[in-house]
């Protein structure tokens, strides 16, 4: 009956709602955690029942994001293993993709610097990129068809300059409803764009460090650091100040599957209004799902994030009305250069699991847990009610992250798995936890630390 009742009511006040922000592109396709209030979800249909593999490419990369324009044009954030411009290893670009065939048509190598600094952006409503590079500056990178072919250039630069220390980073980006841009860095620097480029910025306690985004709601952002949550508002001077902070539980040591010693999630906003809760899952060795009320900091409840599942998440949860859907990353290994620190204990095996937690002002309810080893960023469809993402088979002790990669389609109401398609193989379609996104028809473009893949109905 719970299910019946989140499906009846769910909160599309707060997705809809992304089409009106300025400087946004469409909805659904234009942030990597789908919305600005990083639901995680979107209102297209996924591939579901029929999926299968329509075309593939191996881009020379791990794209970690990608967006889909008015134009139809797939544009991703993308890891490139060796760049040219200069020569260099692991470099962040922004390469278009060909609709139909997903072969990569341009690609823009960008200023190395902070692993995430080409991990978080968005899709502005110009189909340009807009990410920050490792000089600090942010860039809206655009793309055109000239007579040569494909070029993907930047069309804009804000530089940053004395508002980030040296060996600081950008790490998240978003934009507002009044027209501003957002961008937080690894060491707790939190500040904002507005539209004639002037900068404003302040500095959250010192040894308080990012390693997720940030959602925005129309009244205020929600920023999760290694040791707190803090909900801000910008002032009339658009400085960020903060509105309320609460600390959690980070536990002793970073969690293996986790890539900070910290929150893995990035806060979710949900519930009345769309965005009158934010939810965050702490790092203790048994984590904690905590629900806060948006505007006050109060905490509407707390429970075990997970029963069966691992112990731990890197992925933001799914929300869809008063719902909340988490997957587990405990044990998940990740490479060596992305993760901040040892974990304790040093290995632990990727047993997966997702479980769905139900809230209302009375406190939270699990609705159900199964074992679904997804590992990739999964996205959750508003209008078929399928999670949709890539992963293993059952786990079975001993046995690692090797073997056949799958498309997995789970129902939102029930838990169940209702597709199990094979798209690949271990290791070069490794998911490595990589975001994946539906377009209007139905396409999950999704990367692996090898291919892009079009998974289609």
């Amino acid at each position: 009956m719970a299910a019946a009742v989140v499906l009846a009511t769910a909160g599309t006040a707060g997705p809809a709602a992304a089409a009106t922000t300025p400087g946004l592109g469409p909805t659904g396709t234009s942030l990597m955690h789908g919305d600005l209030w990083s639901t995680d979800s979107t209102p297209f249909r996924g591939p579901g029942r029929t999926a299968h593999v329509a075309a593939s490419s191996v881009p020379g990369g791990a794209c970690a994001a990608t967006f889909i324009g008015s134009d139809g044009m797939p544009v991703s954030l993308c890891t490139q293993f060796v760049g040219t411009s200069p020569p260099t290893v692991a470099v962040a670009t922004v390469t278009l993709f060909d609709p139909a065939t997903a072969v990569p048509l341009a690609r823009l190598q960008l200023t190395k610097g902070g692993l995430l600094g080409g991990v978080y952006g968005y899709l502005d409503d110009r189909n340009r990129v807009v990410v920050a590079d490792g000089s600090n500056a942010i860039l809206r990178v655009g793309h055109r068809r000239t007579a040569a072919g494909w070029q993907v250039y930047v069309s804009d630069r804000i530089d940053l300059g004395r508002h980030i220390p040296a060996g600081d980073a950008v790490t998240g980006l978003a934009p507002d409803f009044d027209g501003r841009i957002w961008f937080a860095t690894t060491h707790g620097v939190v500040g904002t764009v507005d539209q004639a480029k002037r900068v404003r910025s302040m500095h959250l306690p010192r040894g308080e460090d990012l390693g997720n985004g940030l959602s925005i709601r129309a009244n205020g952002a929600s920023i999760l650091t290694t040791h707190a949550l803090y909900e801000m508002r910008a002032g009339a001077d658009g400085v960020p100040r903060t509105v309320w902070r609460r600390a959690y539980d980070r536990g002793s040591a970073r969690l293996p599957g986790q890539l900070t010693w910290g929150s893995g999630t990035t806060p979710t906003y949900f519930g009345p209004g769309g965005d009158g809760w934010v939810a965050i899952v702490d790092n203790a060795s048994r984590p904690q799902l905590i629900v806060y009320d948006a505007d006050t900091g109060s905490t509407v409840c707390r429970m075990r994030a997970f029963g069966t599942s691992g112990q731990g998440t890197e992925n933001s949860p799914m929300a869809w009305g008063n719902a909340l859907v988490i997957p587990s990353t405990y044990g998940y290994q990740y490479p060596p250069m992305a993760v901040t620190g040892p974990s304790v204990p040093a290995n632990a095996p990727f047993v997966g699991g997702s479980t769905r937690i139900d809230v209302t002002a009375r406190g939270c309810h699990r609705v159900w847990e199964n074992n679904d080893r997804l590992a990739s960023l999964p996205r959750l469809s508003r209008a078929d009610g399928l999670i949709n993402g890539l992963g293993y088979g059952p786990y079975r002790p001993g046995i690692q992250q090797v073997g056949p990669i799958y498309y997995l389609a789970t129902d939102f109401a029930t838990g169940r798995r209702v597709a199990t398609v094979r798209v690949g193989d271990g290791p070069v379609d490794e998911p490595l936890e990589l975001t994946g996104t539906i377009a209007r028809d139905g396409t999950l473009w999704q990367a692996t630390v090898g291919r892009m893949l079009k998974i289609a109905r």
